[in-house]
């Protein structure tokens, strides 16, 4: 059978359709990847294809033409279907052949003794309050370690005789008395026992207005033990511009509650005192995960900044005024993670550490 005419319009060419399937049966044998062979089967076997439009024109036939013509349609419907069958199973091993060799592990290599570390989470966790401050316009500033005291202490309202100057709070630095940067003669050097220092720096150096934060560390006699270590991180912020009030302090403070313990958390401010801040506040943390359930617990420190520190700065507090806070890393890192014991921060066992490698 060579052609049926159907009609004007429609025609069985028998010699067509067998000369398509053999040229789509010789792409199968020369096909060498899967994408290859379904794109085959679209052109040759496919909705648009000659022999589907064949197999569709079989109604039009005539009767007497029709079974001949229908077995060769399903004669050539085998022959592609095994075709493509067999070349479909040859080229789906070769390509797991080719996987698995991409995948293969030399046994003979020598395999890492030491295990990779992790980093810590503490310079993580500063990071990611540098980040909140710098979304909201601030600059992050960062002093010396080794600090005169005019700078730590004096500058901040520290009298002569506070507490706080005494050897068994404060590590002094031998071998330092010498003009220091703010020109006192005889100053003392000290490891800062806070990051305010760097503050009244900022406010020599910068100027007004001025809103920065200050991250990094800070040295105190403190011995190590659950809750407290002698070298421990704090960020400090301070905002000195026209017309600040304990409203602006109070917003900022909860902003970086839920930055730091989610949507829920929010601050409250209590009644206290610190030298460089009038009024001042210890500065409480609500969240919903705390260690026994949700409710509140003291973070840290705030209050509008001393009149006394904005003269030492060279400010007229008549003008100006500001606010400035501190929390402790540590200690915002232990309520996060519900960490029991400081030791945990500070031994070094990589174990630790790799419990927060997750979502890097």
């Amino acid at each position: 059978m060579e052609r049926v005419l159907v009609s004007q319009d429609a025609q069985f060419d028998a010699q067509a359709v067998t000369d398509a399937v053999a040229a789509g049966i010789e792409e199968i044998g020369r096909a060498s990847s899967s994408e290859e062979l379904a794109s085959i089967r679209t052109r040759y076997a496919g909705a648009e294809s000659v022999l589907t439009r064949a197999g569709r024109s079989l109604g039009s036939l005539p009767p007497a033409d029709r079974k001949d013509a229908g077995r060769l349609v399903g004669k050539l419907k085998a022959d592609f279907g095994r075709a493509f069958g067999a070349r479909q199973k040859e080229v789906a091993a070769a390509e797991e052949a080719r996987e698995l060799a991409s995948q293969t592990v030399d046994m003979t290599l020598p395999v890492r003794r030491r295990p990779l570390g992790a980093r810590h989470p503490l310079p993580r966790l500063m990071e990611d309050v540098e980040d909140l401050f710098v979304s909201m316009g601030w600059q992050i500033s960062q002093g010396p370690e080794v600090e005169s005291e005019w700078y730590d202490f004096d500058a901040l309202n520290f009298g002569p005789d506070h507490p706080a100057r005494q050897m068994q709070d404060t590590f002094y630095v031998k071998g330092t008395q010498a003009r220091d940067a703010a020109g006192f003669v005889g100053s003392n050097m000290v490891l800062r026992t806070q990051t305010s220092s760097d503050q009244v720096r900022a406010l020599l150096t910068r100027g007004v207005p001025l809103y920065i934060a200050c991250p990094g560390r800070a040295f105190r006699t403190d011995e190590l033990h659950a809750t407290h270590t002698p070298v421990f991180h704090q960020c400090e912020a301070l905002a000195v511009d026209r017309d600040l009030t304990m409203a602006d302090l109070k917003g900022v403070l909860d902003k970086l509650a839920v930055a730091m313990f989610g949507p829920e958390a929010k601050s409250r401010l209590r009644p206290s005192y610190f030298p460089f801040t009038e009024p001042s506040a210890e500065l409480d943390l609500w969240f919903p995960d705390k260690k026994g359930g949700a409710g509140w617990i003291e973070w840290g420190g705030c209050g509008m900044v001393n009149p006394n520190v904005l003269k030492s700065a060279g400010l007229d507090p008549e003008k100006y005024t500001g606010f400035a806070f501190g929390v402790g890393m540590e200690r915002t890192l232990l309520l996060r993670h519900d960490i029991n014991d400081m030791h945990d921060l500070v031994e070094g066992d990589v174990r630790f550490s790799d419990q927060f490698v997750m979502g890097e």
